[in-house]
């Protein structure tokens, strides 16, 4: 099997979803997301301190862990296909996709953005790069 890193989002996307619900990680806070049928993650607004509300950051962070695991599998469809089609994702996906990973680096710098996505970025720049030449 050809190496692609479509595939290699997929699999990250899998993992960081596969991780938010497991006990490991927010297991505790998704099965009470869960038990309302994945309707009500907050009370949205009214949790913001300016409205008396106290956040409850652990339901955040447990969607938004959810969440991006999700986003990232279509964008490793959508890469594996550019891929497939042109055997070199286009600039333009590895430009954005390593804006974001930088993004995330820098406000989490303990991350998997830092040990794993950044990486991973790196090597499509230059692939991509060595590619042209």
């Amino acid at each position: 099997m050809k190496f692609s890193n479509g595939r290699v989002l997929i699999f990250l996307g899998g993992m960081h979803a596969l991780f938010a619900v497991g006990p490991a990680a927010f297991g505790e806070q998704f099965a009470g997301v869960a038990g309302r049928f994945f309707f009500q993650v907050s009370e949205g607004l009214l949790e913001f301190p300016l409205v008396g509300g106290r956040m409850e950051y652990a339901n955040f962070a447990a969607f938004w862990f959810f969440y991006f695991g999700l986003l990232l599998i279509p964008a490793g469809l959508l890469l594996d296909a550019f891929e497939r089609a042109a055997g070199n994702p286009p600039a333009s996906f590895v430009w954005s996709y390593l804006i974001v990973v930088l993004v995330g680096v820098y406000m989490i710098p303990f991350s998997g953005m830092t040990f794993l996505m950044l990486p991973h970025a790196l090597y499509m720049l230059t692939r991509a790069r060595y590619s042209v030449v």
